[in-house]
Order: structure tokens, then C-alpha cells, then sequence
């Protein structure tokens, strides 16, 4: 009986392991088994049909220097690809449609490396090397869950950034960039299984799409069963955490082992299909320590020769993933690196020395010597001065010393003419202190016996004889202007105990020196000139006299430059005596009716100028004196 309940007991065991499911893998779609996967277009069991290519090109010419847009990528894109087409000057930026900043945000450029953002990871690129002209890049599997904007930091002309990501049917309107007239947009049908382009599910020259229906829900179909196996998968550990500090990541590792035993065993004797997935967990999560994080060098200051290069440094800390700018004051436990250095392009030109010392340029003493120095380029060629580093110039020029020298006075011969020409006077001759090269020196250094310069001389007695002797001249008559000088000329006998004063025919036969000569002041200006005053119009009893006046200047031509104040008078007054008549014994009235004839205008006639003398006298003297005042 005991024997009959133990083999039921053993058989509904065996049944009940029979009966057991193995360890399923669930598909993207969460069921286990299902088997589905996630295709090109992020469609969880889709035939890579069901979704759009959309690219384009950012060809902006832009003109201010900072952040602009691109593009902008929608929520759900996937296979995301923003690169830059050549190598510039410029920054890719990425921040999400919050603003939150994912990579190269707030003027700060991040290192190249993985950034979270939008529900994926982003892989930036930057080729740092010389010779490499790609330029930066964004790569990305996604799908997003929040639209993000792509940027561009403009600092150069832009050289264009191209773009592309797959958007599924659902969101196959092309968001913000098919109307920008700065980019290129196209977009392609789909992918068939095999990730080629498509043009299933559009509509014959309409150009629209119509995708195909899938089902909401789809029912796993039932798995056969499947017999035990004697090798089972089991968690044997997790990897190494993908970081030290600030948040890593790691994932759990199932190995094959033996069903019974639990011995490891090579993971070929399990089922792959039932493996589990790696689940991922975090690690490390305490905050890394901060660190200087170095910029690269810009370029140097100088093309050749020592100049200064300078590069950024940043104190930064890693958290999440995500490498942040933080405060200076936590990197104070490291010492700061350098942010300048000095830098050398290659050699500059260089001083040479051309020539040897030249010989000293005296035979003893102090002198000079020189030698050729020259500003050499690194290809041997003659530059100018300036080329060089002044500061290293080798000297082309000092002193040298010969030893001392030998000193003696030279003179020359006496003057063979006497100073007087008869009776005592005196010649002269050159001495100097000379040394033996013919140098100059000061008169004490060849000692206190000085040869004498002159000496005493007698051409003979005196005879007398006559000469003309001048005076000094005398003053300018001009203060200014052309003038004339007079001097004293006078004829002497000379003799031996004097001289005396001769009439001037003695000398006669002499040529006798000027006694008078023109002579040149400072130049006058201009200056009133005057002609002399005319005959006074009348004789008594005032009348007045005129005179031209006129300012000219030195050169004797009509100038404004006189003062009018000392401006000679051009009129002036004259004879004001009165007048008194003349009186004739002989001429007389001998009729006492006179004044009748005077005014009937008889005096014109002689008999009537006799008989009115005295009358007709007096009205011709009127009649003259008011024509002359006239």
C-alpha cells in the first residue's frame, strides 16, 4: 500500500514538472513569448514599414555670433544623426523644449561623451585631431518622449549641418522645417524587412500615405510545451558598475548551471531563448569628487618664436551620466593646472655673427673696433633687423685699448711776414701737443714747457710817406630800409715819430677809400608817403594848400599795411593874415557917383577905370580873390 501512495506521489510530481512552463523572455510587447521585437521604425513588432525618413540641410548664412536654431526634433523620433559637414569653429547644442540644457548649454562646451536627454541616450562627437576634417555629431537610437530643439553656436561661417531621424506613420507631419528656407527637407516612404526604403502604402501620385492597419492588441500564440531540460539559467552575479562614483549603472548576469548540482556549466547546454534579460540597477550613486576639467590649447600668440597659447578650465563633477560645471571652491583640494603657457611655433631668424673683430682704430690708446652681426631667417637668408629679438643682439662695435701713448709738442715754421711792415712787430707759428698717430690730446699732456707761439720781428726803419687812413663808420641814416654811412678819410705821413695829417694832395696819388656808402637796415614795412604841399589858394584872409598822400611798401607798390593814425594830413590851412589893400596915391574917384558906374558894370571900359580908379580897383579884387577860392 505504502509503495502504491509513494509511486502516485512520484508520478503527480513528474506531471506537475511536466506541466511546468519554461522561463519565457518577454517580447516588447510584454508578454512572454510573444517573441516580438522593436523594428527600424520603433514599432513593437513592426516590418520596418510603418514609419519616415525626414533629413535635411542647415545651410543658414548667419552673421551673430551665439546661440540659433537648427531644428527641431520631435517626440518618438528615432536613428536621430545631426553632423556637422566640415570641421569649424562652431558648437552643436542640444536642450529639451523645457529648457533644460542636455549638451553644450549656458556658453559652457562639454567633453565629448554620453548625455541623457528626451528618454535616450545622445553620443557626442568631436574630432580633436589636426589632420581630421570631420566635424561634430549627435547620434541617438531613441525614441524621444519630449521634443527636443538642435542648436548651433555660431562663430565662423557656417560650413552646414545635416540632419536626419525616423518618425513613426502616426507622426509623419514634418515638424518646423519643411517651410525654413535655410534647410534642405526630404523624407522617404518607409523601410521594407530588410531596412530598405519603401514605397508600399502610398497612394499612385498623390503622395500620401496610407499605412497598413496593425492591430492593438495581438495574442501570443500558445508555445508547445516543452520537456525538462537537465540545464537551467541562473543569477550568478552583475557586471562591474559602470562607474566609480555619481551614479553608475550595472546590469545582472545569468549563467547556465546544472538542475540538480548547481554547477556552472557552459551556457551552449541552455536554451538561449529562455534566458532572461539583463535587468538594469543603479550603483555607486555617492557624488564624485569634483575635478579641473582642461579646454585644448587655443593657438599660439606668435608664428614663431616663443608666444603665449591659452585654454579654459573648468571645475566640473559627474552625476547621472551627466558632467556638470560647478563652482571653483570644490576643486580646492587639486591644484589648479596652468590656464596660459608659452608655445613655439618653430625657430625665428636669429642673430649671426658675419666677420671677425676688425683692427683697433688707433695704434695706441683708446680706440674702436666693429665686426658684421646680421639678422639670419631659418633658411639662410638676410632679413631685416627687426626680424630678430633686439634684446639678443650681439654687439657690433666696443672699445680697445692699445696701450699708451707717446706725447711731444709740434709746431710749425715761423711766419715768413712781419705784422708791421717797417720798424717793430711780431710773427707767429702753430705749436699743439700731439701723440705719435697724429691724435689730439690736452696741452698738459706733454708738460708745462709750451714752445712759444710768437716772437719778435724788425723789417727796418720807417721812411716817411704818405697813406690814406679811414675811421670807423659811422651810423645808418635809415633806421630802416636803404640808408647811407659816412666814415673820416684823411691823408697821415708816417715816420718814425709819428704821424701827421697832410692835405689830401699828398696823397693824390693814392687811391683814396670810399667816405661814404649805402647801407641796409631791417626792412621798414609800409610807410606813408607824402609830395610837397601845393600854392595856397589864396593870398590873405585863409585859404588852404594840398598834398598827395600814399602808403606804399618796400618794394615802392601801393599797400594797406600803414596805420591810419599817422596818416599825414592831405589839406591844411594857409595865409589867414588879412589882406590889405594896396593903395595907389594916383588912383582915385573923380566923381562922387561912382558906385553908379561899378554897378551898371562900367569899369570894363578905360575911360570909366580912370575916372572910378579907386572904385573899379576895389571890385576886381573881389572878382579874383572869390575865383581863387573857388
Amino acid at each position: 500500500m505504502l509503495s502504491v501512495l509513494a509511486l502516485l506521489l512520484l508520478l503527480g510530481l513528474h506531471t506537475r514538472i511536466l506541466v511546468k512552463p519554461w522561463p519565457q523572455s518577454p517580447g516588447c510587447d510584454e508578454f512572454l513569448g510573444s517573441g516580438k521585437e522593436m523594428d527600424k521604425c520603433g514599432v513593437c513588432g513592426g516590418d520596418n514599414t510603418a514609419c519616415k525618413l525626414v533629413s535635411g540641410m542647415f545651410q543658414h548664412s548667419l552673421s551673430k555670433v551665439g546661440y540659433h536654431k537648427i531644428v527641431e526634433i520631435p517626440e518618438g523620433a528615432t536613428k536621430i544623426n545631426v553632423t556637422e559637414m566640415v570641421k569649424s569653429q562652431n558648437y552643436l547644442a542640444l536642450r529639451s523644449r523645457a529648457g533644460r540644457s542636455i549638451i553644450n548649454g549656458n556658453w559652457a562646451i562639454d567633453r565629448p561623451g554620453k548625455y541623457e536627454g528626451g528618454g535616450t541616450m545622445f553620443t557626442y562627437r568631436r574630432p580633436n585631431e589636426i589632420s581630421s576634417t570631420a566635424g561634430e555629431s549627435f547620434l541617438a537610437e531613441g525614441p524621444t518622449n519630449e521634443v527636443l530643439d538642435v542648436y548651433m553656436i555660431y562663430q565662423q561661417p557656417n560650413p552646414g549641418v545635416h540632419y536626419e531621424y525616423i518618425l513613426p506613420s502616426e507622426n509623419s507631419v514634418l515638424q518646423g522645417s519643411a517651410d525654413d528656407a535655410g534647410n534642405t527637407v526630404t523624407s522617404e516612404t518607409g523601410y521594407d524587412q530588410y531596412g530598405r526604403p519603401s514605397q508600399e502604402g502610398y497612394e499612385q501620385g498623390g503622395g500620401h500615405r496610407y499605412p497598413p492597419h496593425t492591430p492593438d492588441n495581438q495574442v501570443p500564440a500558445a508555445q508547445p510545451p516543452r520537456r525538462q531540460r537537465e540545464h537551467n539559467w541562473k543569477l550568478i552575479g552583475t557586471t562591474d558598475c559602470s562607474a566609480s562614483c555619481g551614479r553608475g549603472s550595472r546590469y545582472t548576469v545569468f549563467g547556465c548551471v546544472h538542475r540538480i548540482t548547481h554547477d556552472r556549466v557552459s551556457d551552449t547546454l541552455c536554451d538561449s531563448s529562455t534566458k532572461p534579460s539583463a535587468q538594469e540597477e543603479p550603483c555607486n550613486v555617492q557624488p564624485c569628487p569634483a575635478f579641473w576639467d582642461i579646454g585644448e590649447w587655443s593657438e599660439c600668440s606668435k608664428t614663431c618664436g616663443l608666444g603665449m597659447q591659452h585654454r579654459q578650465i573648468l571645475c566640473r563633477q559627474v552625476y547621472a551620466n551627466r558632467t556638470l560645471n560647478v563652482q571653483s571652491s570644490r576643486c580646492r583640494h587639486l591644484e589648479r593646472p596652468e590656464s596660459s603657457g608659452t608655445c613655439q611655433m618653430k625657430i625665428c631668424s636669429e642673430w649671426q655673427i658675419r666677420s671677425e673683430w676688425s683692427p683697433c682704430s688707433v695704434p695706441c690708446g683708446v680706440g674702436q673696433r666693429s665686426r658684421e652681426v646680421r639678422c639670419v631667417s631659418n633658411v639662410g637668408d638676410f632679413v631685416e633687423d627687426e626680424e630678430c629679438n633686439m634684446k639678443l643682439r650681439p654687439s657690433d662695435a666696443e672699445n680697445c685699448d692699445m696701450g699708451p701713448c707717446a706725447k711731444s709738442w709740434f709746431h710749425t715754421d715761423w711766419a715768413n711776414r712781419c705784422s708791421a711792415e717797417c720798424g717793430m712787430g711780431v710773427r707767429s707759428r702753430s705749436v699743439v701737443c700731439l701723440i705719435n698717430h697724429i691724435s689730439s690730446l690736452p696741452l698738459e699732456g706733454c708738460g708745462s714747457e709750451r714752445p712759444p707761439e710768437v716772437q719778435a720781428c724788425n723789417n727796418g726803419p720807417c721812411e716817411s710817406r704818405t697813406e690814406w687812413f679811414t675811421g670807423p663808420w659811422g651810423q645808418c641814416s635809415a633806421e630802416c630800409g636803404t640808408g647811407s654811412q659816412q666814415r673820416a678819410v684823411v691823408c697821415l705821413m708816417k715816420s718814425d715819430e709819428g704821424y701827421n695829417v697832410m692835405p689830401p694832395y699828398e696823397c693824390s696819388s693814392l687811391d683814396k677809400p670810399l667816405g661814404q656808402q649805402s647801407c641796409h637796415m631791417k626792412a621798414c614795412g609800409a610807410k606813408w608817403y607824402y609830395t610837397s604841399w601845393s600854392a595856397c589858394s589864396k593870398t590873405c584872409e585863409g585859404g588852404f594848400r594840398v598834398r598827395e598822400v600814399r602808403c606804399l611798401s618796400d618794394e615802392m607798390t601801393p599797400s594797406e599795411g600803414c596805420e591810419e593814425g599817422l596818416k599825414p594830413e592831405e589839406k591844411e590851412e594857409c595865409n589867414t593874415q588879412p589882406c590889405v589893400p594896396q593903395i595907389d596915391e594916383n588912383c582915385r574917384d573923380k566923381y562922387f557917383n561912382c558906385n553908379v558906374v561899378v554897378q551898371a558894370r562900367l569899369c570894363v571900359y578905360n575911360y570909366y577905370k580912370m575916372a572910378c580908379c579907386a572904385s573899379c580897383t576895389r571890385v576886381a579884387q573881389r572878382q579874383s580873390a572869390s575865383r581863387s577860392y573857388r
